[in-house]
């Protein structure tokens, strides 16, 4: 029996939404966020939030994942019935290979195999070559481009990785795809339900954004309609502790807690914020653990140069294999983190967030 964080997030991982396409997983975090908020507010490319008013008046605090997944878009089909793509997100080649894919169409969904050779055949120079996704293509079973047309394949269609979610060691770790970022849409949803029956100093927007992994798109909209007085970005991290990352200079491994974005190619956070959070976690005993990515970035890249400017922080998971078909995260470093901003929303009253910025 699964608790209701896992199957929150069993529900959220197995629902399909590439940029641009959230569409199935904004309805499941309404579901989710209705009942725990006053009200909800979109922006009109899709992002999505709940309200829960502490104090009225009190400094906007915004908590947002991103909804989007990252997956493909048929771009071509070839005489032979074969589907050419573009990526929606960012794709290592070799990940792909022999993966299955679902083919999203207006005639239905059909499973698509992401062609590769069999080694029997591979020339040496090949044997070592590094793929390009452009020389790769999607087998439908079509027999050939009129029958691909038939089945109702058209250029635009999109396309999202199949894998189901799973746990690992007796439910401690969870495991699947779009776990970047389900798992910042739920947590805003944990940190709403806790914040329930609790006094706090504010008013919180939780909820998430879409296009996140195309440009961040989403983050700036609802910045927009929200024009929060300071922001955590929900988000994924990248761990350290598999095979062949020994050099990396930063430690995060997966179950040492949650991580601390503290710089990334479109950020540096506030300072003030960060010591917040830091000074918060030491108070309940939750060891925070640190990332510095100068190739990756957030939501909190757009959310913070928004208006006249939001102190911004990204808090997450140090997740394993993402931007593939299957990562793994901690599911102790999900609920950490759940206690950790649900205790520094209670601290974020208009004096606090004023010295922010001072």
């Amino acid at each position: 029996m699964m608790d209701e964080m896992t199957q929150r997030m069993k529900v959220l991982t197995e629902c399909d939404g590439v940029p641009g396409h959230e569409g199935a997983v904004r309805a499941q975090m309404k579901s989710y966020l209705e009942p725990l908020s006053e009200e909800l507010v979109m922006d009109r490319l899709g992002s999505v939030f709940g309200v829960k008013t502490g104090l009225a008046g009190g400094p906007k605090v915004m908590l947002a994942g991103h909804l989007d997944e990252i997956g493909f878009m048929v771009t071509q089909i070839t005489p032979k019935g074969f589907l050419r793509f573009n990526q929606l997100g960012g794709w290592w080649a070799h990940n792909v290979l022999s993966h299955r894919v679902k083919v999203k169409t207006r005639k239905g969904e059909y499973i698509g195999i992401i062609g590769s050779k069999p080694p029997h055949v591979l020339e040496a120079e090949e044997r070592t070559k590094v793929m390009k996704l452009k020389d790769l293509y999607i087998d439908i079973g079509a027999k050939d481009e009129a029958d691909a047309k038939e089945m109702g394949v058209r250029p635009g269609d999109w396309v999202v990785p199949v894998s189901d979610f799973f746990t690992m060691r007796d439910g401690e770790l969870w495991a699947g795809k779009a776990l970047d970022n389900r798992s910042g849409c739920s947590l805003a949803v944990e940190i709403l339900s806790r914040l329930q029956n609790e006094q706090h100093p504010n008013v919180i927007y939780a909820g998430a954004t879409v296009q996140e992994e195309v440009g961040l798109r989403g983050a700036g909209t609802a910045a927009n309609l929200i024009q929060p007085d300071v922001a955590f970005a929900l988000d994924v991290g990248i761990a350290h502790d598999t095979p062949g990352s020994e050099s990396n200079p930063m430690k995060c491994n997966m179950g040492d807690g949650p991580l601390v974005l503290i710089f990334d190619a479109s950020m540096i956070p506030n300072t003030a914020l960060r010591d917040l959070v830091i000074d918060t976690a030491e108070d309940l005993g939750i060891s925070v653990q640190f990332d510095a990515i100068t190739g990756g970035t957030t939501d909190g890249g757009r959310i913070h140069t928004s208006g006249i400017g939001c102190p911004t922080l990204s808090v997450g998971f140090a997740t394993r294999y993402i931007h593939s078909h299957n990562s793994v995260m901690s599911k102790s470093d999900f609920s950490q983190a759940a206690d950790l901003l649900t205790a520094v929303i209670k601290k974020l009253d208009r004096e606090t967030v004023d010295k922010l910025i001072g």
